[in-house]
């Protein structure tokens, strides 16, 4: 009987010795083929994960596959997102779920985890899409400096104020680079007289360019924007008004000035368009202050409030003094004052001026005595 017990017992010790080494055996085959098949799978892992994590983390990418390999949307379009200074990855990947920009935001923490990209994602501004996977658009996270850039052009803006956008635009020219292209711009477009600028002829709007773009392909950009936006409606216009593209431009780039309201255009271009007619002076500060240049005491270029003695001053842009249009456009108009121009309201106004109210709309008047009724008290 004894050594039937003994017998027994030494089967159960060598099975349980052989149990262990299985486990053991497993267990150091996990160790190895784990991170192995994550490595073939989505990379390898950051040499910061040992043991334990290392173990962990390679058997999450291997659960969460395809969350990580495929996009989110195959079709998916390409949008702005945002990485503020500071934000947590987890947030980050938060973010890109609710945006549809990745199918599971813990899949993709997980990862960035696994990879040691957690801590090297870059604040700023990116362009993502659904269609890239979430692998890919991991890596776009770590370059903050896109290939294309945003640049915005102001409605009024006068050259030189586009010229001072630029540095901080991430294009890579100067400012005085382009003042030099712009006045005198290499394409061939028939609006543009010869040895014409570009002044007047930079639509505002919001444009996506190549961070990369020559100087003179940036200009030519800007100004093919404006001959694809002169539609045939809009020269049929200029032409009733007795006005060639050049013109009614120069007339836009006044109205843009004058108006504060975009509503009131069409009135402004009435006024003027009917002091042309009569052969009267146009008599419009902005074109003085275009004359003046740039203001030092109020660090403008558009000097504000203009004093008697700059009505004095000697330019071909100085509509108080000379008849007709200036010789160029003044500033840079937006669309719906091209518009005003060529489809100006209908009245029987010479004159317009500032209510008093702050309103920034205008009291308009047939005579000139009406005129000098609609002044402030």
């Amino acid at each position: 009987m004894k050594t039937a017990r003994r017998s027994r017992l030494r089967q159960n010790l060598s099975c349980g010795v052989i149990l262990l080494f299985l486990l053991v055996f497993v267990a150091l085959g996990a160790m190895l083929l784990l991170p192995l098949l994550a490595e073939r799978m989505v990379g390898p892992a950051t040499p910061a994960l040992s043991g334990a994590k290392l173990l962990k983390y390679s058997a999450l990418m291997l659960w969460y596959d395809g969350l990580l390999t495929r996009p989110a949307d195959s079709y998916g379009p390409e949008r702005r997102f945002v990485i503020a200074a500071g934000e947590a990855a987890s947030d980050v990947a938060q973010r890109l779920e609710q945006d549809g920009l990745v199918p599971d935001g813990a899949a993709f923490r997980a990862y960035l985890i696994y990879s040691g990209l957690e801590t090297r994602l870059q604040a700023g501004e990116f362009t993502l899409s659904a269609a890239l996977s979430p692998l890919q658009i991991a890596s776009h996270l770590l370059d903050a400096t896109p290939t294309e850039i945003k640049f915005v052009i102001l409605p009024g803006w006068r050259m030189e104020e586009i010229a001072a956008s630029l540095p901080t635009s991430g294009l890579g020219f100067s400012p005085e680079a382009f003042l030099i292209a712009a006045r005198a711009p290499q394409g061939h477009f028939d609006f543009l007289p010869d040895g014409a600028g570009a002044e007047g002829f930079f639509l505002p709007d919001e444009y996506i360019l190549p961070r990369d773009i020559a100087v003179a392909d940036f200009v030519n950009t800007l100004i093919s924007h404006f001959a694809l936006s002169l539609r045939s409606d809009l020269r049929a216009g200029f032409t009733r008004q007795g006005l060639d593209v050049y013109q009614a431009v120069t007339l836009a780039s006044i109205i843009q000035r004058e108006a504060v309201v975009a509503d009131e255009q069409p009135l402004i271009a009435s006024v003027f368009l009917n002091r042309l007619a009569a052969g009267m002076k146009l008599e419009t500060d902005p074109t003085v202050q275009y004359a003046l240049g740039y203001a030092v005491s109020s660090q403008s270029w558009w000097k504000a409030p203009l004093l008697l003695s700059d009505l004095q001053v000697v330019s071909p842009y100085n509509t108080y003094q000379i008849f007709g249009l200036p010789p160029a456009p003044i500033s840079n108009p937006a669309l719906n004052a091209l518009q005003a121009v060529a489809a100006p309201a209908q009245t029987p106004y010479y004159f317009f001026r500032a209510r008093c109210d702050g309103s920034g709309l205008h009291f308009f008047a047939e005579t000139f005595d009406e005129h000098l009724k609609n002044a402030c008290p």
